[in-house]
């Protein structure tokens, strides 16, 4: 790199005197992990209100970089990042850095707004909130990318933009509205079509839990009915306490204590699927090692007693795995963890921000409002309710339902129109039923990756993963380069 341009860059990343590293968290009440050494936080002056030109308010946005691989005349690689704070593992693992190396990127990540400590303004009240939106955030990186391009003196280099999940989809998002800075993107895994009611998120769930064992689903079914049934008497109130290892007693006193109770302990099972089988231990994420054949082996366990009682078992095994010593199910904890609009709050790693999200352009509320899935008990009115109860009697199931279309009228939600964005999908990843799973044009990928899970291509290979992924990176490999060679 020329020492002019690494000069700047050491200026960037040293003048707040500060070198805080984060993991990325995409479940706020998961823990973080232990920090990364020797990657530094930079700081760029970022604009807070992108769409107001009278508004000249600024904040400090965190990014990283990695400029190891970056040769003369060598693309940019930006990795945008997404509902959490932003993990500079990320800056020495991936995919992303292996096609860096041979195309001889200079590295970026860029913290999405709110989420990190990338902090625009004092608090998270809700009117402070009217400034969390995807477009913002796309306008961040464009913002971004412009001041870098001068500072740095890239000069006509080509910017390429990669995430996964919510920042894939604002990967396709930067290259769909902003195609004259990014050249070409990778959205893995991207949700790119918003929906208010995702019930097919379970009913992904049900199928991929059923790929190895056709009775797995069957058999959670048994298990999730005879907790209803267990919960419509209060002398059980202790035993679905100790067998799910309850931070307190249960009590329930509503409608919506029921639905998250439910709701917690069906995440758990949501989770594994989502990321059955993944690489992700360089993010210090735990519990790896139970996947969905685990779990399936253990509804099979006839020895365990019935489904229910195989069912706890797999949740004290999942709990025992994340290291995790009880669920807090007490739904007036969690609204009042939410509530709290301060950057020291309970949910500020991204709970408040991301249901935010939800609540104001995406809806994505995975409810059992389907008899094709194993699961019961929190239909769409719970998620609807949850958006009133967190940020005011204001967010309700027609305001949500408005935001929902805006964000696919502005995109184009499945009928996105662009070119050079490649989508890779896993197939056991329940959020591929609202990616793109064929090709759009002669340069828009679809990439279906069977047996692979969410995000799976981004992560670094490793001995036993689906045979997939490699060729699937490949692929991404080769049409990176014939794009920037063109």
């Amino acid at each position: 790199m020329a020492a002019v341009q690494l000069l700047l860059l050491l200026l960037l990343c040293w003048e707040a005197a500060l070198c805080r590293a984060f993991t990325f968290v995409k479940l706020y009440h998961k823990k973080p992990a232990e920090p990364v050494d020797s990657v530094p936080d930079c700081w760029f002056l970022q604009k807070l209100d992108h769409f107001n030109g009278a508004d000249s308010r600024n904040w400090m946005q965190r990014f990283f970089v990695n400029d190891s691989f970056m040769q003369p005349g060598g693309p940019v690689f930006l990795m945008i990042g997404g509902e959490g704070p932003a993990n500079p593992a990320w800056m020495k693992y991936g995919s992303w850095l292996t096609f860096a190396e041979k195309l001889g990127a200079l590295c970026l990540m860029l913290e999405h707004r709110f989420y990190g400590l990338s902090h625009p303004t004092k608090d998270m009240s809700v009117e402070n909130l009217r400034y969390l939106s995807s477009r913002q955030a796309l306008a961040d990186i464009a913002h971004f990318q412009t001041v870098m391009t001068k500072q740095l003196k890239l000069g006509d280099r080509k910017w390429v933009v990669f995430g996964g999940s919510y920042p894939g989809s604002l990967a396709a998002w930067y290259r769909l509205k902003y195609p004259h800075l990014a050249y070409a993107a990778v959205a893995s895994s991207a949700p790119v079509n918003a929906v208010v009611n995702f019930p097919e998120y379970l009913e992904v769930v049900q199928n991929s839990l059923a790929r190895n064992h056709s009775a797995c689903p069957k058999a959670m079914k048994l298990a999730s009915d005879s907790i209803l049934e267990l919960l419509q008497y209060k002398e059980n109130y202790k035993k679905l306490t100790e067998d799910f290892r309850l931070c307190k007693l249960l009590q329930l006193q509503s409608d919506m204590d029921i639905s998250f109770f439910l709701d917690s302990i069906a995440e758990y099972m949501m989770d594994i699927v989502q990321y059955n089988n993944d690489n992700r231990e360089f993010e210090g994420v735990k519990g790896g090692n139970v996947t969905i054949q685990v779990v399936c082996d253990i509804m099979d366990n006839e020895s365990l007693g019935a489904p229910y009682d195989q069912f706890v078992v797999v949740i004290q095994t999942i709990l025992n795995a994340l290291g995790q010593k009880c669920i807090d199910a007490q739904y007036k904890n969690f609204v009042q963890e939410m509530r709290d609009d301060s950057w020291e709050g309970p949910a500020s790693q991204g709970g408040r921000q991301w249901v935010y999200q939800t609540c104001t352009e995406f809806g994505f509320f995975q409810s059992t409002d389907s008899d094709s899935q194993p699961f019961s008990g929190f239909p769409l009115s719970y998620h609807i309710q949850q958006c009133s109860d967190i940020y005011g009697s204001a967010f309700n199931l027609s305001t949500v339902t408005d935001a929902v279309q805006q964000t696919n009228e502005y995109y184009g939600g499945f009928g996105i129109k662009s070119s050079r964005i490649i989508f890779p999908n896993g197939l056991i990843d329940p959020w591929h039923a609202l990616g793109i799973n064929s090709n759009l044009s002669s340069d828009c990928f679809a990439i279906q990756m069977e047996d692979a899970a969410h995000c799976a291509d981004m992560y670094p290979e490793r001995p036993g993963e689906p045979s997939v992924l490699p060729m699937a990176r490949n692929f991404i490999f080769q049409l990176l380069t014939k794009w920037l060679q063109s």
